[in-house]
């Protein structure tokens, strides 16, 4: 798992830093370019590699203030005026052309950054341009003589160094492309999740809204594996009141402050915010004398506990109305229409009560 998360964050870092690793590590290709130049006594090409370093070692500081389309252009000039100029010099056998070929990752993968919509024809036409080079210098000069004839075994140096680079740039850059697609896609679903969990939730309490609540009462009920439960309706009693007397920042603190309670003396029920100041809960596996003591014991606890908004007791109670379920009742709403009645008839025979049938019929 450790060596897992290295190397994640090992391609995180060179995902969010491709470009200047680029122009690094393309600094470093013409070190060493410039040091087999060297020992091959083509002193031409030492200066021309020279001139390379400088060319990135600029790009470096261009990266670092944020400067990524001159970086780009200048790798591509850069590349396609060495691989001229070494083919003229060291000759098509060494395989500096190969170079043009390393790029075509590069030309791909920044210009999709750097270029949106219509501008993308450009990546074409510089693909196009590459590979056009390529190969006008493929017969102008595969079968021709250099400027320097070198030493066998730097010839072979020359070639697998080139095509070492080649190789890398290809794995390279589809590697970090295959892991931004992944990141991205990864960070979809978990917009996904959320915005699906934001569409199911209240904003203000934290709690299920009738979007997320009512799938799931339907559940126990016409599900496969049906559940006995008992469904709660309450309303905050004279809540226009504490909004009219303290204002509705205070009436948001009420409403915010009671769904805590509930939601923490409720462990493992389901509880909605089903609109303004009215509050379902859904009591799964809940006997009915249960659930009937239980709302007797959460009517006292709000009761009793006040909101408290700027050193202002706020005092509230509420008024519940008790179902369970029936084979008589098909849809969600149903039941919850009828715990709803019952909390209205509770709230016109003096609030703060727990109302079940029993206490009507």
């Amino acid at each position: 798992m450790k060596k897992k998360n290295v190397v994640d964050n090992t391609i995180h870092f060179l995902v969010h830093n491709s470009f200047l690793f680029t122009v690094v590590t393309m600094c470093l290709v013409h070190l060493v370019l410039l040091g087999l130049s060297w020992m091959s006594g083509v002193m031409q090409m030492v200066y021309i590699n020279t001139v390379s370093v400088t060319v990135y070692m600029l790009c470096i500081l261009l990266c670092r203030f944020g400067h990524i389309m001159p970086v780009y252009i200048s790798i591509i000039a850069e590349v396609s005026t060495y691989a001229v100029l070494s083919v003229l010099l060291i000759g098509w056998r060494c395989a500096p052309s190969g170079f043009l070929l390393s790029i075509v990752p590069i030309i791909i993968y920044f210009g999709c950054f750097l270029l949106k919509g219509w501008k993308r024809v450009f990546i074409a036409l510089l693909l196009a341009y590459d590979f056009a080079l390529f190969i006008a210098l493929y017969f102008l000069f595969a079968k021709g003589e250099p400027a320097f004839v070198i030493n066998e075994m730097y010839v072979h140096a020359f070639y697998i160094f080139t095509n070492f680079v080649m190789v890398f740039s290809v794995i390279f850059y589809n590697v970090i492309y295959i892991y931004s697609n992944e990141v991205e896609l990864t960070n979809l679903e978990k917009q996904n999740v959320k915005l699906t969990a934001d569409a199911s939730k209240d904003a203000l309490t934290g709690l299920l809204n009738r979007r997320g609540f009512l799938p799931l009462v339907n559940g126990y009920m016409n599900g496969k594996k049906q559940h006995h439960f008992c469904i709660a309706f309450f309303d905050i009693d004279n809540f226009k009141r504490i909004n009219d007397s303290f204002g509705h920042d205070c009436g948001d603190e009420v409403l915010k402050h009671i769904s805590k309670l509930v939601a923490r003396e409720m462990h493992g029920c389901d509880i909605c915010r089903w609109g303004g100041e009215e509050f379902v809960i859904l009591m799964k596996d809940y006997d009915f004398e249960v659930a009937k003591h239980k709302m007797e014991y959460i009517r006292k606890f709000v009761e009793s506990t006040p909101t408290i908004f700027y050193n202002k007791r706020i005092p509230a109670t509420i008024t519940i109305g008790l179902e369970e379920r029936k084979e008589k009742y098909q849809d969600p709403e149903e039941i919850i229409k009828v715990a709803d009645e019952r909390m209205y008839y509770g709230k016109q025979h003096g609030k703060n009560i727990v109302i079940f049938a029993d206490m009507i019929e």
